[in-house]
């Protein structure tokens, strides 16, 4: 198959844009992580976001995504830690490792308030699984994997059989709105 300069340009282009969302949700990951360790304290997740993209990713020239993860997970962490036990009630959220609670606290917010045009839900499910690979221990791939699937499946498999085409996704976003809404319940 031939490509003409602009197709591999675009699909270069689209290569840096995953590697540095990728980045992003490492640093992102790692910033809870210090959030949690330090005892929660919301008032420092700006100082601890700061700290993290300038250790971990001090040659990206924006870091915006970062600061949305981590404030939105924030945000969030009251509705995702009840998901969180409600999906693994086996695992009370105390006894669940600081980095796959955390990396699970992303991955559900992701999952559940992330924009299915940017990021599908397959995506963001594969993500967290990668950070798990990449910082858990030898089962949290499989622990973030089986909660992540569970809410995914609850939340009616948003773009399930279509996650490339977008007249598809203004479709879903109804439906997975109103599931978004049950599934917190």
């Amino acid at each position: 198959m031939v490509r003409d300069a602009h197709s591999s340009g675009c699909l270069a282009s689209t290569q840096i844009i995953m590697a540095n969302r990728h980045l992003q949700r490492s640093v992102a990951m790692q910033a809870l992580f210090e959030w949690d360790f330090q005892g929660c304290h919301d008032d420092l997740a700006d100082d601890v976001i700061a700290r993290n993209v300038a250790e971990f990713a001090p040659g990206i020239e924006n870091s915006e995504f970062v600061s949305a993860l981590v404030r939105g997970t924030l945000e969030k962490r009251p509705v995702i830690d009840a998901l969180i036990e409600k999906c693994a009630p086996e695992w009370p959220l105390d006894q669940v490792t600081i980095i796959d609670r955390n990396i699970l606290r992303l991955g559900i917010f992701e999952l559940m308030h992330g924009n299915y045009g940017e990021v599908p839900p397959k995506v963001a499910i594969n993500e967290s699984i990668e950070l798990a690979k990449t910082f858990g221990g030898e089962s949290s791939a499989r622990f973030v994997n089986g909660v992540l699937g569970t809410i995914y499946r609850e939340m009616g498999e948003p773009m399930k059989d279509d996650t490339s085409k977008k007249h598809k996704i203004t479709e879903n976003v109804v439906v997975v709105d109103k599931k978004k809404e049950s599934i917190g319940n």
